[in-house]
């Protein structure tokens, strides 16, 4: 299933399936092993640098060797990490770290909070998809070796969470200026990346700190990340023994993993449907058009797409917030019921009644019925879709706006997360940078405002993204996360791999 999930461009399920990475062909029986944990990933480790790391889907090769700055509950709420308290000032411009003063690297450096302040600088500055979650970052400064002050150009409500993802990743400096940076992790965390039993980009071979700060928390002696590119070798994988939890990739598989003995746990994490990103009508001049925008919406038979595609596993839907979030709205998940005569009315009052055509990509990885049912539901209200095979580089395209729309499945991320992730003008996801004044002002309020206001806040920008209808949702799918007999987890609401330390052998 392609899918972008929870760290911008850092989706490996895409990067598996487009790329086409090897499957890995471990012969071990994980099932009867309790002191391993063998967890399938959907492909391989993008860079352990921490400053430049994804998330998402790598989660477990990050979360193995490093530690995070702050940690989240399975619900999200935020919990200490390396940090063991945290406060604001006034106006929520400084954040104030008391960090921990038992944390060693595995090269023995002692963890301080000068080493943090310049982890936090280094991945503003890196490489990572998402370094722009550090974008408020105007300095750090150590105040003792304990306590770190982060000073931000503007308040920024999501933070805390990022500091609990990929921005808090913790690295030892001795890394720094490694040549092997990108393959030999120095973290603090609870595992240790055996290079000589791993296989880079087949199977990565860690095994347990014995000097890790939080000895309560690692729930075994060895963990193996094991990588399958396509839903068969998972498949085969889990029917024979050789894994004891998964993120899937396809859910036709599901009833015989199901029939496997293995536990289906499911949670909405993204949405699915159209992004309409030329919304200023730069190459289709008929997409400033709101009322062109809205006939989009309108065209889809979102309760057939989601049995057809998306195998009835899902909620439909009109609006791009999450339900964990405080600006998800219930009744826009209704906004635009299929309507075909409705569509080609909007499009008659936008000066097209004989329809018009739109540039989208598609993949052959995701084979050709997804593309025939986006072209047959647009034909049937007069639009045609001159499609270009984007081959591996569809995300790349997308995010350099060669497109006018497309296609995505795309994660659900709450509140000013979102905002930053697909609405703001600089957002990963705006790679046409839109900038809508009335959005900017609806934006400016969440980002100061607080309890009620705060929620109202993100409600009107959700509201006003409906509105002006500048994405297509159709649904919000499952993703369903197995584990076997002898293995329990608690997911993670809005990641697609749940952390390592609520994953556990069963008593």
């Amino acid at each position: 299933m392609f899918h972008w999930k929870r760290a911008a461009i850092a989706t490996i399920a895409v990067g598996a399936l487009v790329a086409g990475l090897a499957a890995c062909a471990s012969e071990t029986d994980s099932s009867t092993d309790s002191s391993t944990l063998t967890l399938g990933m959907l492909g391989p480790a993008t860079t352990f640098a921490a400053a430049d790391a994804s998330w998402a889907n790598e989660t477990p090769y990050l979360q193995a060797v490093y530690d995070t700055v702050l940690r989240a509950e399975p619900d999200g709420t935020i919990i200490p990490g390396l940090a063991t308290a945290w406060s604001y000032n006034d106006d929520n411009t400084t954040l104030t770290l008391t960090l921990r003063d038992d944390v060693t690297f595995t090269d023995g450096t002692a963890m301080t909070a000068d080493i943090v302040g310049q982890n936090l600088l280094r991945f503003r500055d890196g490489t990572s998809p998402n370094s722009s979650r550090l974008a408020a970052v105007q300095k750090v400064s150590a105040v003792t070796d304990t306590t770190l002050e982060v000073t931000l150009s503007a308040p920024d409500p999501a933070l805390l969470g990022y500091l609990a993802q990929n921005a808090g990743l913790v690295e030892s400096p001795s890394a720094f200026d490694s040549a092997d940076i990108q393959t030999e992790p120095v973290g603090s965390g609870p595992y240790i990346l055996d290079e000589a039993k791993t296989v880079v980009g087949s199977s990565y071979v860690f095994s347990k700190n014995p000097d890790y700060w939080d000895p309560e928390s690692v729930h075994y002696d060895n963990l193996v990340l094991n990588v399958y590119a396509d839903p068969t070798s998972l498949l085969n994988a889990i029917k024979g023994g050789q894994v004891n939890a998964s993120q899937t990739i396809d859910d036709n598989t599901l009833p015989e993993i199901e029939a496997a003995g293995f536990t289906l746990t499911a949670l909405e994490l993204d949405w699915t449907g159209l992004i309409l990103f030329d919304r200023a009508g730069e190459q289709t001049p008929a997409l400033a058009d709101v009322s062109v925008r809205q006939a989009l919406n309108y065209a889809f038979d979102k309760e057939s797409l989601l049995k057809t595609v998306g195998q009835g596993r899902g909620t439909v839907t009109s609006q791009v917030f999450p339900e964990n979030s405080s600006g998800f709205v219930p009744e826009l998940d209704d906004a635009y019921p299929y309507d075909p005569a409705k569509a080609r009315e909007l499009l008659a009052e936008a000066g097209y009644p004989d329809g018009l055509t739109i540039s989208m990509p598609t993949t052959a990885a995701l084979g050709s019925s997804l593309w025939t049912l986006i072209d047959q539901q647009l034909k049937d209200v007069g639009v045609t879709v001159q499609s270009t095979d984007a081959g591996n580089n569809f995300i790349a395209d997308l995010l350099s706006a060669k497109y006018s729309a497309s296609w995505m499945r795309l994660q659900q991320d709450p509140d000013w997360a979102l905002i930053n992730f697909q609405l703001t003008p600089d957002a990963a996801w705006n790679p046409f940078h839109y900038d809508d004044p009335t959005a900017d002002a609806l934006i400016a309020t969440v980002r100061t405002a607080s309890g009620d206001d705060y929620d109202a806040a993100v409600q009107a920008v959700n509201e006003y993204v409906v509105d002006q209808a500048w994405f297509a949702p159709w649904y919000r799918p499952e993703s369903t996360f197995v584990t076997d007999a002898n293995t329990s987890v608690e997911l993670q609401t809005g990641n697609s791999y749940p952390s390592l330390w609520n994953i556990r052998p069963k008593e």
